[in-house]
Parts: structure tokens; sequence; C-alpha cells
């Protein structure tokens, strides 16, 4: 070791301080102020205004917020959840919330719907459950068929109805039954030899009948009359077969959508009695006799457009279909209407009478079609099929077949005992303006359309057997004369033309 490092260190000295240390003590406090105060100036210290946090108040928050979920989780084991994952889906969807969650499986969601019910309460799914009970019961209801109580003329009208159409109904059966003894070999004959004929039919006579597209034709009851309907407002009558024009008919002034000859017009009826009906887009109807180019009536009532009538084939009532949703029937003995029936969601476009006079038939722009019971009011048959609106419908002579068009192209014949459809026909390439059965036996079908062709179809194999070519545009109106001899088209080329069969 070194020498140095032998000599001890020295101690410290203490200082010893004598008196008060009072004033040098203040001195520094008051220099340490004037610091501060030039930092806070400075803006290098922030001081604050003098706002405090409760600890206590915080703590207390958090201890409530603790407890009530405790309490949560306590409620929570207490609720039974079902353990069908059906019905805890139902339940999840009646809260209104998912059903399922990416990665949950059914005990995740037995727990989430666990966790819900916890929060709103056990009775929320109850309540929910009551509401949906409620709204489903409502909306039974108001599908439900409800009747109101009807006029006394309306109570006759249906009286007479069934009066008048049950005998026609045993004749129709006494027919169908003689016919059923007709040997197999005869009926086969007569069927072919009617194809054979249908087959050659030729267009016989064209005319230009307006300066406007005709929208309607109908052959009078004795087939030596044609009626035809134009967008000019005019209506026509033409002799059959030489298309002669007899009287122009004035009285619209607007499109006229159809035009029909009462039944037994030129045959037991007066001319000067009412022979025609014609309906027009502005919601008129008018009547007419074979006399006179002025109408002999106007009925009124109708608010919007007034599209097809149709004679009851006692020719006591017309139908009128109107695109208020509504189709009504109007007696010309008691001169008022006696019926204003509902049931389509939008307008109404075409109808047509059962041979019998027991049911009509209408059809809408809402696809549907529905038969009525005139005798009963009911609606005894609902067509559902169609994919768009149903612009035509016809009985068969037969009394349990029905066909209507549509806008969907095609052509869906309805047997009425069963309540179903019997078949669809792909008719043409366009909407369907009308169909038309063989007034007598019912053994063809007529059908026209858009896209500018009528075409006849076999009964009951639905085989095309000819399409009526040569119109230059769409063909709007056909119609068969009741002696089943001539075919009448009218077209938007403004013509209407005949076919016969060589």
């Amino acid at each position: 070791m070194s020498d140095e490092e032998d000599v001890a260190p020295a101690p410290k000295t203490r200082r010893v301080f004598y008196g008060s240390l009072e004033e040098k003590e203040r001195e520094r406090l008051n220099a340490g102020s004037e610091a501060v105060k030039a930092g806070i100036e400075a803006g290098n210290i922030n001081i604050s205004s003098g706002e405090t946090l409760e600890m206590e108040e915080r703590v207390s928050e958090r201890q409530q917020e603790a407890l009530a979920e405790f309490e949560r989780r306590r409620r929570a084991r207490q609720i039974t959840v079902s353990t069908d994952d059906a019905e805890v889906k139902a339940g999840l969807r009646a809260l209104g919330e998912p059903i399922t969650l990416f990665g949950e499986g059914p005990a995740d969601r037995r727990e989430r719907l666990r966790s819900v019910l916890s929060v709103v309460g056990p009775d929320a799914l109850k309540k929910s459950r009551k509401e949906e009970e409620k709204a489903r019961r409502s909306q039974e209801e108001c599908q439900q068929t409800w009747y109101h109580e009807g006029s006394v003329s309306l109570k006759d009208a249906r009286v007479w109805l069934a009066k008048y159409s049950l005998p026609r109904a045993m004749r129709r059966l006494e027919a169908a039954r003689a016919q059923r003894d007709v040997t197999e070999a005869t009926r086969t004959i007569r069927q072919q030899e009617l194809h054979k004929s249908l087959r050659n039919l030729n267009n016989f006579c064209s005319q230009i009948g307006d300066d406007r597209p005709i929208s309607f034709c109908h052959f009078s009851s004795d087939s030596k009359m044609l009626a035809t309907a134009s967008w000019s407002g005019l209506c026509k009558l033409w002799s059959v077969p030489d298309c002669n024009l007899i009287r122009t008919l004035r009285g619209h002034n607007t499109n006229v959508g159809a035009v029909v000859f009462r039944p037994q017009a030129g045959l037991s009826l007066n001319p000067s009695d009412v022979n025609l009906a014609s309906c027009a887009a502005d919601g008129s109807v008018k009547l007419w006799n074979l006399d006179s180019d002025e109408p002999v009536a106007d009925i009124e009532g109708h608010s919007e457009r007034v599209s097809r009538v149709s004679w009851h084939p006692s020719g006591r009532f017309l139908g009128t279909t109107c695109y208020d949703n509504s189709w009504r029937l109007w007696d010309l003995e008691v001169q008022e209407e006696i019926l204003h029936q509902e049931g389509h969601s939008k307008g109404v476009h075409d109808m047509n009478f059962h041979p019998d006079g027991s049911l009509a038939a209408t059809g809408g722009l809402d696809a549907f079609g529905r038969v009525w019971d005139l005798r009963t009011g009911r609606c005894v048959v609902f067509l559902e099929g169609h994919l768009k609106e149903i612009y035509s419908l016809h009985f068969s002579p037969n009394g349990y077949h029905l066909a209507t068009g549509s806008g969907d192209n095609t052509c869906k014949v309805w047997e009425l005992r069963n309540r179903k459809c019997l078949y669809t026909v792909p008719a043409h390439q366009n909407l369907l303006s009308a169909v038309r059965f063989q007034p007598t036996d019912g053994h063809f079908l007529l059908t026209g359309a858009y896209d500018n062709t009528a075409k006849v179809w076999s009964h009951p194999s639905w085989t095309p057997l000819k399409t009526l070519a040569g119109h230059e545009g769409k063909v709007m109106g056909v119609d068969v004369s009741p002696d089943g001899k001539l075919i009448a088209t009218c077209s938007y080329d403004r013509t209407f033309k005949l076919w016969l069969s060589e």
C-alpha cells in the first residue's frame, strides 16, 4: 500500500446556524412564487380552475353497474328457454334480433336469447307473440267473405235468375246425355269433317271499317249483321256476308271498347226495342235500337273507363266491367243498377255470362279471374294461374269449360267441375285480346292476339287447326257467328275480315 492510501479521510465539518431560519425561508418561498407566476404568465404552467372529481360518486356508479350486471345474470339463470332451435330462432326474430350469427351454434343461440330476454324482460316474447296472433287474426278477418243487405230488386232478380237458369241447365244436360248416346264412330266422323272445314278457312271478305282502329266486333243472333266498334267513337252495323254498311251509330265521343247485340236481336226482338249496347273509355254506356242512329238511352254511374259490356242470355240484364275494380249488373226491366260487385284488386276488363244464365265470369288486370253465382252472389271459382292481365273470357256451350286469354301470351282452359286449370295453350307470340268458343257445340276455340293473327284450336285436344293471317296490325277482336259458319276478326289496321270455309 502507498503512503497516500494510508492517510485517513478528513472528517466532514458540520455547520452550526445560530438564530431563526424564518427570514431565509420566506425569501426562498417568495423567489419560488415569483418563478411560478412567471411560468403561468408565459403559458408553461397550467393551473386548474378549481374543478374536482368526486371519487365517491364514481365509485358508487361502478358499484351500481356491477350490481345491475349481477342482477341481470341472476334473472338470466331463472329464465327458461326452449331447447328447440327452431323455436329459439322464432323467438329471436320476434324480438327483432338476428336469428343467427357467424359461427354461432344452437347452444350459443339459446344463451343469446336468454341474455336478450334478461334485458327486455321475459314477457317481451309473449307480448310479441300476442301481437303477431292479433295481426294474423285481423288479416284473416280482412280476407273473410262478408255480406251486406241488398235491395229488394236484387233479391227479386236473384230469384228470377234461379227460375230462369235451372230449366236451361236441365235442357243442356239432356242434350249432353243424348250426345253421349251417339256412337264413337259417328262422333269421330263429325269431328274429322269439322276439322277439315276449319283447315279450309279462307279470307272471304275484307272491309275498311273506319278511320281509326276497330276495337270490337260482334255478330247478331241471326248471323246476318255484324257490329263493329272503333276508336273514333263510331259504331257501325254491316250486312253479312256482303259487308255493306247498314247504319252508323253516333253517340260516343271517345274510344269505344265494345258493342254487343242483345240476345234474339234480328230474330224475335222488335227493331224499335233495345237491340245493342256499347261502352267507351269515358265511362259512358249507351243502348241502341235498329231504327235510329242515336242512342235510345244512356246508363250513367261509371266514373272510370268501361272496357266491356255483356248481355245476360235472357236479354233482361246487362253487365258492365269498369276500371274502378268492380263490375255492375243492370236490370233493364226496372231500369236500375241492382248489383255493384267488387272483388278484383285492379280494373276489371272483361266478363261473360254462362249459357244457362246462372254464372258470370270476370277477368281483371290483377291477372286473376272469378266466377260468380248470380243466384247467391258468391264467388264460386277463383281462377289463379295467369302471369299477366286477363283480357278476355268465354264460356263453352258445354257449360263446364271456361277459356281465358291473357297478356302472358297464353290461353288457359279451366275445368269448372273440379275448379282447376285443364290445359294451357301456348297460343301466340303476343298478348291475347280475345277468345271465343264455337257457339253451337264448342268443338273449337278461336283466339286473337297482338301478333296480327287469329288461330283456331280443336276441342278437346287443343291442337292448332288454322292460323288466320292477313291483318297488318294487331287483332283486337274476334267472333264466331251463331250458326258457326263465319268467323270475324277486327284489327288495329282499321279493317275487319270475314273468314269462311270453302
